[in-house]
């Protein structure tokens, strides 16, 4: 096992720590008496507790005390004071897993002493166990970091290991934020539906189920995306009517700009930190 008798504190107990600590559980890879979740909020960690049995405290540095491993899960603009606040615990972890967005491991190892840092970036997907993270590690992670670092994040769904911390910035552009373009196209599609008569309710379904089946097909089918959307698109029919639109008005332009945009933010982002530092 990856974990053995490891201990892993969780330092920020939000959403995407809360679907790591389910997943661990779930797939049995920790039991709660593992797992110290750290957070501010009160209400928060006894929320925790009751649902999962982990062990829970305010105190950040109480936290990392005994942790093999530190999973930081705060905002990313607190990296500075968490890294106050954990104090020379945090040298002491064999491994430290960072999901802070925008935020660099030489940033991260140096706010915390500590050279086994990975970098990673999961999507909101993640908090039902389908997420894709894209991750990388410096040469301080041993093996052993690696496969523990895998585990949880394969407790969020899939994960991809790169070697150069540059793709994380574009992860963070592409997958990171992009189940917010999703939602967004989501949004437009029932609204035309409401637009053309549907209830809200049944154009959410239909929304809903349409994007859910094409991406199981898509996924099946291991066809590109073009093979698949030509399959659908039938001379002078209503499809080449609606795309002819979709690619007059630039969809595509428009989507590369937004993206290449969330990129730049997160490149800035991570600029900023150093600053800090």
């Amino acid at each position: 096992m990856a974990f053995d008798d490891s201990r892993v504190a969780f330092i920020g107990s939000g959403v995407m720590a809360e679907a790591m600590i389910r997943g661990l559980i779930d797939k049995r890879l920790l039991t709660g008496d593992q797992i110290v979740a750290s957070d501010p909020r009160r209400e928060r960690g006894l929320e925790l507790v009751a649902r999962y049995n982990v062990n829970y405290t305010h105190d950040n540095a109480e936290a990392a005390k005994d942790a093999d491993v530190l999973v930081l899960s705060t905002k990313p603009q607190v990296m500075g004071q968490v890294a106050k606040s954990l104090g020379q615990a945090a040298g002491n972890a064999t491994l430290v897993l960072s999901i802070l967005a925008g935020v660099r491991i030489k940033t991260i190892a140096d706010g915390l002493g500590n050279s086994a840092v990975v970098r990673a970036m999961p999507n909101t997907p993640a908090q039902i166990g389908q997420g894709i993270t894209v991750w990388t590690a410096t040469e301080g992670v041993p093996e052993r970091g690696r496969a523990q670092a895998r585990a949880l994040l394969s407790a969020l769904g899939e994960e991809i290991f790169l070697e150069d911390e540059k793709y994380l910035d574009m992860a963070t552009a592409l997958s990171g934020s992009g189940p917010a373009y999703v939602f967004l196209f989501m949004e437009a599609l029932i609204d035309v539906g409401v637009h053309m008569g549907f209830s809200r309710r049944d154009a959410e379904r239909l929304v809903a189920q349409t994007v859910r089946g094409s991406v199981e097909y898509a996924m099946q089918s291991n066809m590109h995306p073009a093979t698949l959307r030509n399959q659908v698109t039938s001379p002078g029919g209503t499809s080449a009517a609606a795309l002819y639109e979709l690619e007059k008005g630039r969809l595509r332009t428009v989507l590369a700009d937004g993206v290449w945009a969330a990129y730049r933010r997160s490149v800035e982002l991570g600029d900023a930190q150093e600053k800090k530092e």
